[in-house]
């Protein structure tokens, strides 16, 4: 594995899905997580942090820079909690020792020890850090993995439909939220950040391919996956949807059961 990478997240790039994509390549048996945040911190946060893990000798790892949210990812492969852990405290001393007047937020954990690395649990541990008031190193408890939720957003004008589809998710262990038209759903995806937004085309307000294209546009780095529930069923309207990037498209009537499944594909 070399021992050091880059990645600087562009606006059509998902990190945490990125992080996820190496997990499935390297298939470490263990492997450290680390989230650094420093709000004021200097652009060259990343280059110092390299420079403090490559000092380190056989010591495997990857910087992942997100520098529009002064936001850095470490991966650790092949390391315990306790070994995270001593890492962490290290970078937080030598930065310090360079920079003392460093605000810096860390954030760390050890998979499969602590739980699942998905996407759900990827995004608290980075809200975490960027929220977090306390110098200390907080350490993500595997009762904080379990606890992270992945959300939908559904959106559809027959309220039968909706509290139908919120009840069911809501049993799965999905954090749900509803609109009843276009412009409340990208009023609720711009607040809330859904993993997943269902939706209908038929909206009032705005719908169809100019829907979803602010859909995307709202968070176009870590734009929400996009399902289609419709009643639509001509050809064009289903080619041009997946051409635009929704990610699956399904007609009504629907099976509940197939829907489950294509959801859970999606966001997995």
């Amino acid at each position: 594995m070399p021992n050091s990478a880059t990645l600087q997240t562009s606006i059509h790039e998902n990190l945490y899905q990125s992080i996820e994509e190496w997990v499935k390549e390297t298939k470490p048996s263990v492997y450290g997580i680390l989230f650094l945040y420093a709000s004021a911190g200097p652009t060259n946060l990343d280059a110092q942090v390299r420079r403090i893990l490559e000092s380190q000798p056989n010591l495997d790892f990857e910087v992942w820079s997100d520098g529009e949210a002064n936001r850095q990812v470490v991966l650790l492969p092949e390391l315990t909690l306790d070994s995270v852990h001593f890492q962490g405290l290290l970078l937080k001393q030598r930065l310090l020792e360079v920079l003392p007047n460093l605000d810096l937020r860390i954030t760390l954990a050890s998979f499969p020890e602590q739980g699942e690395a998905s996407q759900a649990v990827l995004k608290q541990m980075s809200d975490s850090v960027m929220k977090s008031e306390a110098s200390d190193i907080h350490i993500f408890t595997k009762e904080e993995a379990e606890a992270a939720k992945n959300r939908i957003l559904i959106v559809d004008n027959d309220a039968t439909i909706r509290e139908f589809l919120q009840i069911r998710f809501e049993l799965q262990g999905y954090e749900t939220y509803e609109a009843d038209n276009g412009l409340v759903a990208l009023d609720l995806i711009e607040k809330l950040k859904p993993d997943l937004v269902l939706t209908e085309l038929n909206l009032y307000g705005i719908d169809g391919l100019p829907y979803i294209h602010h859909i995307q546009q709202i968070h176009n780095n870590q734009a929400p996956k996009i399902v289609v529930l419709t009643e639509q069923k001509v050809e064009q309207t289903i080619s041009q949807c997946f051409e635009r990037g929704v990610d699956d498209y399904i007609t009504k009537p629907f099976s509940p059961v197939e829907l489950d499944a294509r959801i859970r594909r999606c966001i997995q």
